[in-house]
């Protein structure tokens, strides 16, 4: 039973992960600014926005994961 529910979380974990991957490969791909190029800039504002961007990926795959 607690093997099982390991395993379990194991699963939604790396599922979680590959969401949030996917998210973030498909923003560098439709926006047309490269943000790491601008983080290695110093660009503190891109670094905010991707940032930002990531905490709201996160949160919107934790809620389909929890539903």
């Amino acid at each position: 039973m607690i093997l099982q529910l390991v395993a379990e979380t194991v699963g939604w974990a790396f599922v979680g992960v590959l969401l949030l991957y996917g998210g973030v490969r498909l923003f560098d791909l439709l926006d047309p600014i490269d943000y790491r190029e601008e983080i290695r800039k110093g660009n503190v504002a891109a670094g905010v926005i991707v940032g930002a961007f990531i905490v709201a990926i996160a949160s919107i795959v934790i809620a389909v994961i929890l539903t």
